[in-house]
């Protein structure tokens, strides 16, 4: 319990990190809609991992009607998740987040179609997915990538970079500066 607690109250203290409007700890506790799907998350994946699955379903139904985030019991996630705005993201059973990640409002973390086993994607460490991103399959989203909203993610991606469009493509690694058709960027 002190460790569900402690995991918490370092879910709070990350959204001061990245959120400018974040005013206390109150506040983001009982009205930031990613604060209920991520408690209701661990709750579920604790039953879920105790092969009750029916019943982590269910809290995780009641989450997604209470917040409008969608987060399969079976999925693994770091400490410090923000789901900035929330409403229809969706993170699938095999999905693995690491730690430190910030998504927007409409992410997928999807699968294809009708695979077996791991079929979701791993996101690394102090990833920013901009809203209604789409990323499909086991694919790795390398840590400190960021991906542009309304990108459709289907391939691994590099440390650093930057990935936008539809599918999504590299614009940028660290400081690198990478040619885009006509744009340069």
């Amino acid at each position: 319990m002190i460790k569900f607690i402690k995991s918490i109250i370092s879910d709070i203290d990350s959204v001061f990190d990245r959120d400018p409007a974040a005013r206390n700890r109150l506040e983001i506790f009982l009205l930031y809609p990613h604060m209920k799907a991520i408690i209701a998350y661990r709750i579920a994946n604790k039953l879920y991992k105790k092969k009750h699955f029916f019943l982590a379903r269910a809290i995780s139904n009641i989450a997604r009607h209470k917040s409008g985030i969608e987060i399969h019991p079976g999925a693994t996630i770091g400490k410090g998740l923000f789901i900035d705005h929330g409403m229809g993201v969706v993170i699938g059973e095999t999905a693995v987040i690491g730690d430190n990640v910030t998504m927007f409002h409409g992410v997928t973390l999807g699968g294809t179609g009708n695979e077996k086993g791991k079929r979701h994607p791993t996101v690394g460490d102090n990833v920013t997915i901009g809203a209604s991103a789409k990323i499909l399959g086991n694919i790795y989203i390398a840590s400190g990538t960021k991906i542009g909203a309304n990108s459709v993610v289907l391939h691994d991606t590099n440390p650093n970079s930057t990935v936008v469009g539809i599918p999504a493509v590299e614009v940028k690694r660290k400081s690198k500066i990478i040619n885009f058709g006509e744009y340069v960027i």
